[in-house]
């Protein structure tokens, strides 16, 4: 199966029109990551997600013809969210302040978003044939140019040698298990939920843990 992005973006214009229907966008991907997370993609229905947002099912499919688009939209909002906050990433930037900030920000999404990573979790440990349209060569491209300006920092002594591509994974995957095992990080701490004060506590333990492997001095919160 082919899959391809879908056009529509939640960045709309800044006109009424424009502003009218991106808040109707992100209301329709808001429950839509309620509903995916709860029943999969193929248990999802579009007219469950209608009368959640209370659109009718016509009105929906102008904003997203299809569930399969839709579903892209969840999981590209996701993406593009993580990926902001790496964006601006230059090898002019002190490496320790630069970690602290991506490790703080990649929680508070975790915080804030734990369906939608849930969601984008369950994509890839089902082969994460939707995403093969966002992990493209252009994907890739921006991938290759993070790990180079780890290479960068490290051919300068700023920090210890450590494999740029591993180390990336290891700030993606110990963010996002805060988000898609909160259910047994509660168990195991005997939490009925993670506070936003939970999240600061393991924003600190990531960083000093994550930064001191790369040689690097943790800066004050």
């Amino acid at each position: 199966m082919t899959v391809e992005v879908p056009a529509h973006s939640v960045h709309s214009s800044d006109k009424p029109a424009g502003r009218i229907r991106q808040k109707n966008e992100e209301a329709i991907i808001q429950a839509a990551e309620e509903e995916f997370a709860r029943h999969g993609f193929k248990g999802t229905s579009m007219n469950t997600i209608a009368q959640s947002v209370g659109l009718p099912k016509a009105n929906l499919h102008y904003y997203f013809n299809n569930k399969l688009g839709l579903y892209l939209a969840v999981l590209g909002n996701i993406l593009e969210l993580w990926d902001s906050t790496f964006n601006n990433l230059s090898v002019d930037d002190d490496p320790a302040e630069a970690l602290s900030r991506y490790i703080r920000a990649k929680l508070e999404f975790s915080r804030r978003y734990p369906k939608a990573s849930r969601i984008f979790a369950m994509e890839v440990i089902g082969g994460g044939e939707c995403l093969s349209a966002f992990f493209n060569q252009d994907y890739q491209s921006w991938f290759r140019g993070r790990a180079a300006v780890f290479e960068t920092w490290i051919a300068a002594g700023k920090m210890d040698p450590v494999d740029p591509m591993h180390l990336i994974f290891l700030l993606w995957g110990s963010t996002q298990h805060y988000a898609d095992f909160a259910s047994q990080i509660c168990r195991l701490t005997g939490r009925s939920r993670l506070t936003k004060e939970d999240f600061a506590t393991a924003g600190d333990n990531l960083v000093g843990i994550i930064l001191k492997g790369c040689g690097l001095t943790p800066p004050p919160r």
